[in-house]
């Protein structure tokens, strides 16, 4: 018998029209994956990740044990070392994103410190928020004001209660749900004043925004730790965490998810060892770039929605997530399908996956997206009935 209170959570969640499973990948023009420079599907990252194993004897499916037992082979000593250098930092890699922020936030902040965190991070980074002993409060989303009173009522009770010893701001640089992003130089800066350690999650902004916005904006110095994956933009698997030498150190001895899970395989590795070779090689700020062609068409989709009187419906952005809110679980839902009937995969973002009365399709763009295919999705968007234009 299945538990009585379990199977309620699911009827409300029919009831509420939010009911998640599992589909089937399609050939439907592709406005849906976060694969936005097309590493996830390049030939090139295949040949050379399978050609390297093979010439150098890797002929093994998986490593068998954590890192600090038998899983940390050598390639994992080569992949961080090209990431050092790439990313200017002491890398460590972890199996996941949601592993890193987990590891990350169960264990570092202790008893007695202080999170604040961005309102619209990543269940992630709330879960693994969750498992720590520290004081967390959230601030408004991207609304530097409202962090710095927050920021101030924390240094004042540091004052009187010494043992309140730091305080951790998170944000991410790209949010996940709106492609919007904080100002990392203000913030940072205003973190500084505090003297509040930064963490920045770059799930969203590796690869779209060259090495990430931390680095564009050249605050990797300042920054306390960055989160890293690989399964967005870089088309690969895993995640790691960016810090000092002593951080790592730290992570390796308390990350739980770190020191009590199996290595990732020689494949994930090399695999994401090749596609940083990849995004290098092709010239991250040059005008043939993925990168540059994914800017291109970000560009492009922008003004096309000004041209068809649709900017009002999304949420503004200039990274390759673009939001357009649509109210209501239901009616969010009947506009993707027309969408994907018309051969476009658009999906719908639901509550609670975001707050009741901001569902939303995103469209995720492409290096790969042609301007007629963002003509014809937009197109079909004008000419949805249930927008009133």
């Amino acid at each position: 018998m299945f538990p009585k209170k379990l199977n309620q959570k699911l009827q409300l969640r029919i009831k509420n029209n939010s009911f998640r499973k599992l589909l089937v990948s399609n050939n439907l023009v592709d406005f849906s994956s976060n694969d936005y420079l097309g590493f996830a599907t390049s030939e090139i990252i295949f040949d050379k990740s399978h050609q390297y194993l093979i010439a150098n004897g890797y002929k093994q499916n998986g490593v068998s044990g954590s890192r600090l037992l038998y899983g940390n082979h050598e390639l994992y000593t080569i992949v961080e070392k090209q990431l050092k250098s790439v990313h200017q930092s002491e890398v460590l890699i972890f199996n996941s994103g949601y592993d890193a922020n987990i590891g990350f936030f169960s264990s570092v902040p202790q008893r007695n410190d202080v999170i604040l965190y961005d309102a619209y991070s990543h269940a992630s980074i709330r879960d693994g928020i969750q498992l720590s002993n520290a004081k967390k409060y959230s601030f408004l989303h991207n609304d530097l004001v409202d962090l710095e009173k927050k920021l101030l009522r924390h240094s004042e009770s540091k004052k009187s209660h010494p043992e309140l010893a730091e305080i951790y701001v998170v944000t991410e640089s790209v949010f996940s749900m709106d492609g919007d992003s904080p100002d990392l130089i203000e913030l940072q800066q205003l973190c500084k004043k505090y003297k509040a350690h930064v963490i920045v999650d770059e799930a969203h902004a590796v690869g779209v925004f060259g090495f990430g916005l931390v680095q564009k904006n050249g605050v990797e110095n300042e920054v306390f730790a960055r989160i890293i994956t690989f399964g967005k933009a870089m088309g690969c698997h895993g995640a790691a965490i960016l810090g000092s030498n002593q951080l790592k150190d730290y992570l390796i001895n308390f990350s739980r998810s770190f020191v009590y899970t199996t290595g990732l395989s020689p494949h994930s590795l090399i695999t994401i060892h090749f596609a940083y070779k990849e995004l290098i090689s092709s010239g991250v700020e040059r005008p043939c770039s993925v990168v540059q062609q994914l800017h291109n068409n970000i560009q492009y989709f922008k003004v096309k929605c000004i041209e068809l009187n649709l900017s009002d419906l999304f949420v503004e952005s200039d990274s390759a997530i673009q939001c357009c809110i649509i109210s209501g679980n239901t009616l969010v839902k009947k506009c993707a399908v027309v969408l994907q009937e018309k051969g476009f995969d658009v999906r719908p973002i639901l509550s609670p996956t975001v707050s009741k009365s901001q569902e939303r399709l995103r469209f995720c763009l492409h290096s790969y997206n042609t301007r007629k295919q963002i003509d014809e999705v937009l197109n079909c968007l004008v000419n949805l009935h249930v927008i009133n234009i």
